[in-house]
């Protein structure tokens, strides 16, 4: 049985990747085009060519990890060297100087640079992090509690970082909206910066006890300094059936995810017209309870279901989710936005479901994949944890290009511009504005539903496949 201590330790670590999610999916997108006034096609499709070299890396970091040999371990050295270079990025990526300012192609160059910095970093820590989720435990049920503990710290960071923000740094003085004032955003980045140093410290520190786990891992093939190796331990990943209907079926699933995450900060902008302080709430109060309602059901529900059933289950919540809240709007059912708190309520339990739902749908994939690595050295010989997390990372980071890319395109589609404010939009752009939304987010979540039935991998074939692993060491021995 894994300690609390060593759950909360690692999963501490989650909030470097929450971290730069909470600043793509609510403010970049929203700081360079509608307070720096950058074209949303051009800012999304540079958050899209940084989400391509982003993809890249996944793989790359994770090959280089696997074959790691060290004093340190495996996964170690990459998460400590990357620690003070991961806050500079946060700076760097909300601090855009005057003469930068004042040419849009210089902008967008600068967008894509600190894009990439801030990128590549997060991947050398979180990857490696990722990874040693395998090596501390290969119980069934203690991975999805490891899992857990880091999805817990992604979710809860990922928004009470931006809540924490848009209560403090962005709130409105006398009369005007933080969120459109382009001096709170330096701010924001240095909060962030304290953040991931912070949390990776912790995580790192605090794990260091299963360094030796690392070192224990079979040695890698002869060819592991070349690109030939790098690319056959690539491919080896992908030989696993079960891997391969994963990884499809999560590009379904964070596409759409993208979608609504590229989206939603400016529904609730604009189509909803709540204030700074009422997203902060809605961003952070129902995404606490949602988390602390996964902790609480996730022990029991996994000894319920296989993993395989808790995705399917949490994919269908989110699918109804997504569909109860914005027609009774378009239909005119629900009050003017000035005159009912109703809108709020059913945003705050929107928000709860969503958040829940998705936190379990993840915890339960990437604990399934961890199953899939023993699979793997079983089938092929090879310890390849970090291969296989890099590949469902490279997965979900391709698919999330759609959604800024997307969400970028929609915006210019529907003529939401730099100049329009909360109250002032015409209706024509925010019935757009939803029609989007769901377009973006109800198809990909039923294809990524119909690929999670076709998934399974049960605690009696994982107990199987680590019975015959045992077995072969102990003859090898």
């Amino acid at each position: 049985m894994i300690s609390t201590k060593t759950r909360l330790m690692y999963g501490s670590g989650g909030a470097v990747y929450a971290a730069k999610e909470a600043a793509y999916t609510m403010f970049v997108l929203l700081f360079y085009t509608q307070v720096l006034g950058l074209s949303g096609t051009v800012t999304g499709l540079v958050i899209a060519l940084s989400l391509v070299w982003d993809g890249i890396s996944d793989p790359l970091v994770g090959l280089l990890s696997d074959r790691l040999r060290s004093r340190w371990g495996r996964r170690h050295p990459f998460m400590v060297l990357s620690i003070v270079p991961l806050g500079l990025g946060f700076i760097g990526l909300f601090s855009p100087p005057q003469a930068v300012l004042e040419n849009s192609t210089a902008l967008a160059t600068w967008l894509l640079f600190w894009s990439l910095w801030l990128r590549t970093f997060v991947t050398t820590f979180s990857i490696p992090h990722l990874a040693l989720s395998a090596e501390i435990t290969s119980d069934y049920h203690d991975r999805s509690q490891v899992l857990g503990a880091r999805m817990a710290f992604v979710f809860l960071f990922s928004v009470l970082l931006p809540a924490t923000a848009l209560l403090l740094i962005f709130p409105a003085n006398e009369g005007v909206d933080g969120r459109f004032v382009a001096a709170n955003y330096p701010l924001y980045g240095a909060l962030s910066c304290a953040v991931v140093w912070v949390a990776a410290t912790i995580s790192s520190a605090g794990t260091r006890q299963h360094i030796h786990s690392s070192r224990e891992a079979p040695v890698p093939r002869k060819d592991s300094s070349s690109l030939v190796g790098l690319k056959n331990d690539l491919m080896c990943t992908l030989r696993n059936r079960s891997f391969r209907l994963v990884i499809v079926y999560e590009f379904a699933a964070m596409s759409s995810y993208g979608a609504i995450a590229s989206l939603n900060m400016l529904a609730w902008t604009y189509f909803w017209e709540f204030s700074a302080q009422e997203i902060s709430i809605i961003l952070s109060l129902p995404s606490i309870l949602g988390i602390v309602l996964v902790l609480l059901t996730l022990k029991p529900l996994s000894q319920a279901f296989p993993k395989h059933r808790l995705m399917q289950f949490a994919l269908i919540g989110m699918i109804v989710d997504c569909l109860w809240l914005y027609p009774p709007k378009l239909a005119g059912l629900l009050p003017d936005n000035e005159s009912s708190s109703l809108a709020f309520i059913l945003n705050f339990i929107f928000m709860m479901i969503f958040m829940y739902c998705f936190l379990l749908r993840g915890i339960n994939t990437q604990s399934l994949v961890a199953d899939i690595t023993d699979e793997h050295e079983l089938d092929q010989g090879l310890r390849q944890e970090a291969g296989f997390f890099s590949m469902i990372n490279f997965t979900n980071k391709a698919a999330t290009v759609v959604g800024p890319l997307y969400g970028g395109i929609a915006l210019d589609i529907i003529g939401l511009n730099v100049d329009m404010r909360p109250g002032s939009v015409p209706q024509e752009t925010l019935d757009g504005l939803v029609y989007a939304l769901g377009l973006g987010v109800i198809p990909p979540l039923l294809i990524a539903l119909a690929l999670a039935c076709r998934i399974s991998m049960s605690e009696a074939k994982v107990r199987e496949i680590q019975a015959a692993l045992r077995q072969r060491k102990s003859v090898s021995t």
